[in-house]
């Protein structure tokens, strides 16, 4: 099967972010929309390979730079939040829709703080399918983190306490064909958060804690189960 790419810019809250298109050669195939993480962006190693296999696979997949990351537009200090990370999402979501290349089915792919923005926004983006991996439910564990971590400079410190502050554990129960992933040696967001998230979700759903993962996914077993995972649970709900 044949592949191709393509730049996209568009539109959202007064940003011009900046995206790839990744198609297989197939008539209007479901589309994966990625979220990346808060300090990383659209050109992640986790999307940039799940793009290829979703590919493989027949569907196409959209990662985008969320404006103050990567090539997007805005200061990542005075924009990013999660309600504007949310915002982001949306505004991709109508964008693969109302294209004549891709089809009417939806799935999320969100990793850390782009897991959040999934949870928050994928019921009134009527989303097929979702996979999260490292998802925090609060941003307590996120600014404790940061405050503990000799990494962290003061205007880091005061961005975490000012524009991370949300508690997404009331918004869970109406979620459905939910996959979730999460390392039980994660250095940053708790994996009784993903564990809540598969309690509170309705069926279809599942969770994968992978033993001795941390918040980055660096084991390679653990990527390579992820993709393999990540790739079923899309073409079984999509």
């Amino acid at each position: 099967m044949k592949f191709f790419q393509k730049n996209i810019t568009f539109l959202s809250g007064g940003y011009f972010l900046k995206g790839i298109l990744h198609m297989p050669d197939v008539l209007r195939p479901s589309v994966v929309i990625g979220s990346h993480g808060l300090l990383s962006s659209g050109n992640s190693p986790k999307q940039i390979a799940l793009a290829r296999q979703c590919n493989e696979a027949g569907l196409a997949f959209f990662r985008f730079d969320h404006r103050g990351a990567g090539q997007s537009e805005g200061n990542f200090y005075e924009v990013t939040t999660l309600a504007s990370r949310c915002q982001d999402l949306a505004s991709a979501v109508k964008l693969m829709q109302e294209r004549n290349d891709t089809g009417d089915r939806t799935g999320l792919f969100g990793s850390s703080m782009g897991g959040a923005a999934c949870l928050s926004t994928a019921l009134e983006l009527d989303a097929e399918a979702l996979v999260v991996f490292a998802a925090p439910l609060r941003s307590g564990p996120i600014v404790d983190a940061a405050a503990s971590s000799k990494k962290t400079s003061p205007e880091d410190l005061r961005f975490y306490k000012k524009n991370l502050i949300f508690d997404l554990s009331d918004s869970l129960g109406k979620l459905r064909n939910i996959l979730i992933f999460h390392g039980d040696e994660d250095e940053i967001v708790p994996p009784s958060d993903a564990e809540e998230i598969f309690v509170k979700a309705l069926k279809p759903k599942k969770l994968i804690i992978q033993k001795g993962g941390d918040h980055s996914m660096n084991n390679p077993v653990h990527q390579s189960e992820f993709a393999r995972e990540s790739i079923a649970w899309f073409r079984r709900m999509l």
